[in-house]
């Protein structure tokens, strides 16, 4: 299996805030708190708000967040999730849960921070309950994974959140006291030149090789004449006659995507918008629960949202896939991704009321 050293670069932001704070103002400090993989990688699309304060990222140990932590502070905490209950790690779950909430105490008394900005998940809940604890305010970001709900890690933190923002009216109805911003965007332009490739991802944090060994039995049956690129995560498969990587650098990544006329990748938001942004035919394998490859379904949830805006084709079988495919080649190319002005000049303004607070500024040095 050939591997490439894995960088991660913040996707550039798309807007501009409307007015940019002053060099002088005062300014707060800031705690970043998302598990390691979607989820942070939404707090990294919010860089215009938290880079004109003191901040820090808190997160679980994944790639993604090694390599932030190379040029930016993060403090990691323990992984834990509800869904280990069902996969059968009950007592792991518990174990980590209290090293979690030891070391999430240890971290908010160490950092005092002012505002704590979290999208979830279950690896930073006691950060929230600290943070209130502590006298912090918590702004609720639920993340964009979830269209019709709200997740249960929203649910808890909700009641200690200052601010709820939802990212869809599904989720805003669960509260009164929310606002909300939809961030999905049709993107208009030239079609781009592609090339007969067809490039599989299957995220950041874990392989899926179910994914991968759906499209091994495609090319084998010389049903997919593309040249096929496969980022399969660290461990996962390489069978025979695929071009596979455990991981690719951001540049790397960017490049195949770019060439690459169909994406097949599992139904985690940033894969799916990555690929759309580059105007990718797309089609979705959700992870199942079911089948013990992620706590629950929201990947699922996920799929089906963006099958019903027409930007993908959903497969869950081999020849669900072999379908799919066919669909795909046959549509039109789409282009989207997520646009978080309004949500960022919010935030911003947000802020910046707080920090004219005596006891919350923090004066430049």
């Amino acid at each position: 299996m050939k591997s490439s050293s894995e960088t991660v670069q913040v996707e550039p932001w798309i807007g501009q805030a409307s007015k940019s704070p002053d060099s002088q103002a005062p300014r707060l400090k800031v705690c970043l708190a998302a598990s390691g993989g979607g989820h942070f990688r939404q707090l990294l699309d919010l860089e215009p708000v938290w880079s004109q304060h003191d901040y820090l990222f808190i997160s679980e140990d994944t790639p993604l967040t090694r390599s932030i932590a190379e040029e930016h502070p993060v403090r990691f905490v323990p992984h834990f999730a509800l869904g280990q209950i069902r996969h059968g790690a009950p007592i792991r779950m518990v174990l980590a849960a209290v090293r979690s909430f030891f070391v999430s105490a240890s971290i908010m008394l160490r950092e005092r921070p002012n505002v704590v900005i979290t999208t979830g998940a279950g690896a930073v809940v006691f950060l929230v309950l600290w943070a209130r604890l502590l006298g912090a305010k918590v702004v609720l970001v639920e993340t964009f994974a979830r269209f019709d709900g709200p997740s249960w890690f929203a649910r808890i933190a909700a009641p200690f959140a200052n601010l709820k923002i939802a990212q869809s009216e599904g989720v805003g109805g669960a509260w009164r006291d929310v606002v909300v911003f939809d961030p999905l965007r049709f993107t208009n332009g030239p079609s781009p030149t592609k090339h007969a490739l067809l490039f599989v991802t299957v995220g950041a944090t874990l392989p899926f090789d179910r994914l991968v060994m759906m499209v091994a039995d495609l090319k084998a049956q010389g049903r997919i004449p593309e040249r096929v690129v496969v980022q399969s995560g660290a461990g996962g498969a390489a069978p025979p006659g695929l071009e596979t990587y455990e991981s690719l650098s951001f540049d790397e990544m960017k490049s195949y995507l770019r060439d690459a006329d169909i994406v097949v990748c599992h139904a985690g938001t940033g894969s799916l918008i990555t690929a759309l942004r580059e105007s990718c035919r797309v089609v979705a394998v959700p992870r199942e629960r079911d089948r013990k490859e992620v706590y629950d379904d929201h990947q699922l949830q996920i799929a089906r949202s963006f099958a019903a805006r027409g930007l993908i084709e959903i497969a869950s079988t081999t020849e669900e896939l072999a379908a799919s495919l066919e669909k795909a080649r046959d549509r039109p190319r789409i282009s989207a991704t997520l646009d978080h002005l309004e949500l960022v000049d919010y935030l911003n303004a947000k802020l910046a009321q707080w920090a004219e607070t005596p006891s919350n500024s923090r004066t430049r040095p």
